[in-house]
């Protein structure tokens, strides 16, 4: 008895979290700082990104470049000194459809053989992509509530 009041509440929980879910596609920031005009800055390699002035796209819309279902943001930076001795920055924000790293959330970076420093990130909410730091979203702090509900009914 006690298991199917368990197996009920876990399949109540999962019928609400899909109720609330968005059927929308994910909206990413698309930008490349390689493709900017001298002296712009608007894809964040110099300056702090301007997630006001930048507009997420809906990665699976026309607009996209590279349509996907989780958001990515590749930054490379050259190995010399400062900026104004010659040291370059490239970012790049897009939607992503593939890892390298096998899953959708994180960060992994690295120095390729000629010393630039490499960083590349997914992740898979709505316009994660624009800042350093992932959020983390209502849907995380839902599924860990529901395991630790799950777990003090089953302690009972």
């Amino acid at each position: 008895m006690k298991y199917f009041i368990v197996v009920s509440v876990l399949v109540f929980y999962f019928i609400i979290l899909l109720t609330f879910l968005p059927a929308s596609a994910i909206r990413c920031f698309q930008c490349s700082s390689d493709q900017e005009s001298d002296g712009e800055d608007q894809c964040g390699a110099y300056e702090h990104f301007d997630t006001e002035r930048n507009i997420a796209i809906d990665c699976l819309g026309e607009e996209a470049v590279t349509p996907g279902t989780f958001c990515y943001k590749s930054i490379q930076q050259s190995p010399r000194g400062f900026i104004w001795d010659g040291r370059w920055r490239t970012v790049i924000r897009r939607c992503a459809q593939v890892s390298e790293r096998g899953n959708n959330w994180g960060c992994d970076w690295g120095y390729k053989e000629n010393g630039v420093y490499w960083e590349k990130c997914y992740c898979a909410e709505d316009e994660c992509n624009g800042a350093r730091n992932f959020r983390i979203s209502m849907n995380h702090i839902f599924i860990v509530l529901l395991c630790a509900s799950t777990l003090t009914m089953l302690m009972i």
